[in-house]
Formats: C-alpha cells, sequence, structure tokens
C-alpha cells in the first residue's frame, strides 16, 4: 500500500495553492489597473524574447510559460491581432509553425516589467528577506524536480532593468 501524505504535507499543498492563486489574482489585478494586458500575455512575450531567434514553435511557448495555458492557441491569435507576434513557417524548412515576437511585443514586455516588478516586490519582496526568499526558492526547487519531467529553468540574478518573471 502506497504512503498518504501526512496532515503536514497535506496543510503545505493547500497554502501553496492558496498563497498562488492570490498572489496571481493580485498581481492581474495590478496590471489591469496600470492599463496592461494579463500577465499571460506578459509571460509569451517574455519567453520569446528570451529565445534565441525570437521565435518558438506554439507547443513550445506553451511549455515554457510559467502560467498555464490550456488555451494557447487563443492567446496566440489575441496577441497577433494586437501586431505583438506573427505567425510564419519556420524560415529553414518550412516544416511546422512558429511564433515570432515583433518589435511591438518587445517593447510592450518591456513596459509592462515595470508594473509587473512592483508587483512581485508589494506581493513577495516586501514580506521576504532575501535571506527567505532563496529558502522558498530552495524548498520550491525541491518541489518542481518530483514532477516527472517537469524541469525549471535555472532563474538568473534579476535586477531592475532587467525583463524577468
Amino acid at each position: 500500500m502506497k504512503r498518504k501524505p501526512s496532515t503536514e504535507a497535506t496543510s503545505a499543498w493547500i497554502r501553496l495553492m492558496r498563497v498562488q492563486s492570490r498572489v496571481l489574482d493580485c498581481v492581474e489585478q495590478d496590471l489591469k489597473k496600470a492599463g496592461f494586458p494579463p500577465l499571460a500575455w506578459y509571460d509569451a512575450l517574455l519567453e520569446l524574447s528570451r529565445a534565441p531567434s525570437g521565435e518558438l514553435r506554439p507547443v513550445e511557448l506553451e511549455r515554457q510559460m510559467l502560467i498555464p495555458q490550456y488555451s494557447t492557441s487563443r492567446l496566440i491569435d489575441r496577441l497577433v491581432d494586437e501586431g505583438l507576434v506573427s505567425r510564419r513557417e519556420r524560415k529553414i524548412d518550412k516544416r511546422g509553425q512558429f511564433v515570432e515576437i515583433t518589435e511591438a511585443g518587445r517593447e510592450l514586455q518591456k513596459r509592462m516589467w515595470g508594473a509587473y516588478s512592483a508587483a512581485i516586490e508589494k506581493y513577495v519582496g516586501s514580506k521576504l528577506s532575501d535571506a527567505d526568499a532563496v529558502k522558498l526558492s530552495g524548498l520550491l526547487d525541491r518541489l518542481g524536480c518530483s514532477c516527472g519531467e517537469m524541469k525549471l529553468p535555472p532563474v538568473a540574478n534579476v535586477n531592475e532593468s532587467t525583463p524577468s518573471r
């Protein structure tokens, strides 16, 4: 018989899910108040801007995004309609569709970072010391490594001028 989670593990799970939901809701509200689109837009634009050629296959984009995106094609449609990304065939081999960030997409992602970074500071940075943030990151890394194929990319040191998550 498989072991069941302890009361403490179950409590940690519930808190993790509640905090994640509440913090994301607060960040979304702050972006909206600042006149920006949803966080998923920023996340998609960030991933595309980080890609070496500024392009990813839709499935790669979905895999890279921090926010679960069950309707990636609709998100991409909206970004295309706004001129923030374009769809195209691969230049080299013409196989498969790629999504490429446009200059307007890069600019929006950079502008959104101001409001997003302020929200990160407001809801996380102001509540944790740097040492606590390092500890929390370590604990979360341990959880991320236990999900089979789910590998979290390393997070680089971020300064105020670097758009990040």
